[in-house]
């Protein structure tokens, strides 16, 4: 899947414009993404990407950057097999684009603040 556009509060993933939070699989689009806490990723939060089966993850915390991920969240990935890239979230579309072109990637994007 390719992201074609990105900006506050929109983007669109293989021709559908999302304007709720997403967590992009390579094979679905989940949205609206809710979490817990708004700007608080905590690991409840990511159940579709705990199960997802894909190793690679980068997380988009908002266009300013304001979604905080804990050490702690961090951690947890990473002791359970991901590899993780943290990123402001218009970074982080262009990570994974780049990256959704060689390998099975899914992102996890905040798209406001």
């Amino acid at each position: 899947m390719k992201v074609t556009q990105y900006s506050f509060g929109s983007i669109t993933i293989e021709g559908t414009t999302y304007t709720k939070d997403v967590i992009i699989h390579p094979d679905f689009v989940h949205s609206p993404w809710w979490r817990k806490e708004g700007h608080l990723l905590q690991i409840a939060d990511l159940g579709i990407v705990l199960q997802g089966g894909v190793p690679d993850l980068i997380i988009g915390t908002g266009y300013d950057g304001a979604l905080k991920v804990p050490d702690k969240t961090l951690q947890y990935l990473q002791s359970r097999g991901f590899t993780v890239t943290v990123k402001k979230t218009p970074e982080a579309v262009d990570c994974y684009n780049r990256s959704s072109d060689t390998k099975h990637v899914m992102a996890a994007l905040h798209l406001t603040c």
